[in-house]
């Protein structure tokens, strides 16, 4: 998900909205039953959850339903009250994930009419997954007005209905039209696809080659990605963070467009370069990773919190040419104006093209929200581009596909700083098989001087030529 350094950049922290409602403790709710992680029975393997995974997957669906909590947070809290083997905690977290990025085509097959019925029909959701995927149907509680033997019609309406079948919430479909037009429908149907796992090689201490070869003995099943020479996609469900190669500081998880955009900023070696949203330095590390770790790399946020994760992997990765330093007020930046080489914004956005690997986020309408980060996002398009010296780059980048977001912002800020001239844009599409990503490349050019300006300006005298000869 987006970083940000003025604001959050996920709209995904608070309740759900439009999605969640309170409700009382009824009769209905009685099918939920507290997680208990030392009962635990044996897992079954011939496919399908067992009954121990059915209610880690109830208490982690409530936790958010309910609750309104983000998944991510949803499954850090249960995951630290039992220890599962890295390969079941991957089943669960691929099950739940395609439940939210489908989840109004199971709440039709579960015959929820309304948002507040989720939170209080999880059993009947959990069924309609099962269902949907050919597993057995557990011994669970669905409460009156569910007929199972009307299951497999509904689930047949469903899949016939193109918005329920891609699990498309109606505020995403109208934003997706509106900003998007004809290519809509397509990257609406790849953002209800599962998203490939990628990893990035950390050129500080080993090549892809020899990474993919020693993952190989770990049981690690790779391919090169082309024409991104430091991505590596993970074929084979594995414990990718206990192996030895991830304890090395070998490489880190990133998608494939996302390293694209620190090769896009054209870095070098002995370069002043500022992260100015840095967060937790996914970007940061792999632009010290270009710079060859020579030179002054600093990494700025809003958010101590973040950058303390960053010192973490950076030890890791073996990164040293990184100055941290929490912004907590505009001395920090003032210090930095008219001194970068290089500036990039990995700047806070909606996440539409993430939202495969943020499902949750697709039953928020963030449309009310879309305008206010376009706001912050100008805010820190004006603020941050004092910090590059003539002649040098400033980047701008989000994980979202709507031109609102991206082109159009870059747009506006040419229009108003004259002394910018755009170099390249890209945009990265989840159709394209990597998520959705948008990348601007701007240089700072001389000032020009406005009329007032140069008639104010001291002139040379010079002095009139005598033509004639003496």
């Amino acid at each position: 998900m987006p970083r940000a350094n003025q604001a959050s950049a996920r709209p995904t922290q608070g309740k759900l909205n439009k999605f969640v409602k309170q409700q009382p403790r009824t009769s209905a709710t009685k099918e939920r039953r507290p997680f208990n992680h030392q009962s635990r029975p044996k897992i079954r393997r011939n496919g399908g959850f067992s009954p121990f995974q059915i209610r880690l997957v109830h208490s982690i669906l409530s936790e958010v339903l309910t609750e309104g909590k983000p998944l991510d947070k949803a499954y850090a809290i249960y995951f630290a009250k039992v220890k599962l083997e890295p390969v079941e905690q991957g089943f669960i977290i691929r099950q739940i994930n395609a439940m939210f990025r489908r989840l109004s085509f199971y709440a039709y097959c579960a015959c929820l009419k309304r948002p507040s019925d989720f939170a209080r029909h999880v059993n009947r959701l959990i069924v309609c997954y099962c269902a949907d995927q050919g597993w057995e149907l557990p011994d669970l509680d669905c409460g009156e007005g569910f007929d199972r033997s009307h299951l497999s019609q509904r689930i047949g309406q469903a899949r016939n209905d193109e918005l329920l079948n891609q699990g498309c919430p109606q505020w995403l479909n109208n934003l997706g039209q509106k900003e998007l037009g004809a290519k809509w429908p397509t990257e609406r149907a790849a953002l209800c696809s599962e998203p490939k796992r990628y990893i990035r090689v950390n050129t500080l201490k080993t090549d892809r080659d020899t990474l993919a070869s020693r993952l190989s003995d770990e049981g690690v099943v790779t391919r090169p990605v082309k024409g991104i020479p430091t991505a590596l996609e993970i074929t084979s469900s594995c414990a990718l963070f206990r192996t030895q190669c991830f304890k090395e500081g070998l490489f880190e998880q990133q998608d494939a467009g996302s390293q694209r955009i620190a090769a896009f900023c054209e870095v070098a070696p002995h370069q002043r370069v500022i992260d100015a949203c840095a967060g937790a330095g996914g970007k940061t590390l792999h632009l010290a990773a270009l710079m060859q770790n020579k030179g002054q790399l600093i990494a700025l946020d809003t958010a101590a919190w973040r950058l303390e994760e960053l010192k973490k992997r950076a030890r890791r990765a073996g990164v040293s040419n990184i100055e941290i330093r929490p912004v907590d007020s505009s001395k920090i930046l003032k210090r930095l104006y008219d001194s970068a080489d290089r500036v990039l914004i990995d700047a806070p956005c909606s996440g539409t093209g993430v939202l495969r690997r943020t499902p949750d986020s697709k039953w928020r309408d963030s449309t009310a929200y879309l305008k206010e980060l376009q706001h912050t996002q100008a805010q820190i398009l004006e603020r941050d581009c004092n910090l590059v010296k003539v002649g040098g780059l400033l980047i701008y980048s989000t994980c979202s596909i709507l031109p609102s977001e991206n082109h159009n912002q870059i747009a506006t800020f040419l229009a108003q700083h004259p002394d910018f001239s755009l170099i390249d844009e890209v945009q990265m599409l989840p159709s394209e098989g990597t998520d959705g990503f948008y990348m601007a490349k701007l240089r700072r050019e001389a000032p020009v001087a406005t009329s007032t300006e140069a008639a104010q300006a001291p002139t040379e005298s010079i002095e009139p030529q005598n033509t004639h000869a003496e």
